[in-house]
């Protein structure tokens, strides 16, 4: 992965974290990773444990940012919450799978689309 990319890639996680903890979430880990994989935030919303994909794209001329998590990384993400459940105690009520469609404008504010239960 380019220089470029991950600078884009990390800005998405940070607007991405900063609007979920201004709307009231818990940051509980951000790039948490093992052996099988990374996880972009892990999150609290109440009694709620959030997964939390990240997609920042620069255009939308491949369609909207969420259009990349595929059937492929649905089920990569949830083998990681399961091995991050088993890995660290942490306790919740319910699960919950959320994306962040982070997508900057050429001018203005860095449109953000914060998808709940997404999968």
């Amino acid at each position: 992965m380019t220089t470029q990319r991950r600078a884009i890639g990390a800005y998405g996680e940070r607007l991405a974290a900063q609007h979920l903890q201004e709307t009231g979430l818990t940051l509980l880990h951000r790039n948490w990773r093992c052996a099988d994989g990374e996880i972009d935030l892990i999150l609290r919303d109440g009694a709620d444990l959030v997964f939390c994909e990240v997609k920042t794209r620069r255009s939308a001329a491949f369609g909207p940012p969420s259009a990349a998590v595929d059937h492929r990384k649905v089920r990569r993400l949830r083998l990681l919450a399961i091995r991050f459940l088993t890995d660290s105690g942490v306790r919740a009520e319910r699960i919950r799978f959320d994306v962040v469609e982070v997508l900057p404008q050429r001018r203005g504010a860095t449109r953000l689309v914060h998808i709940r239960d997404a999968f």
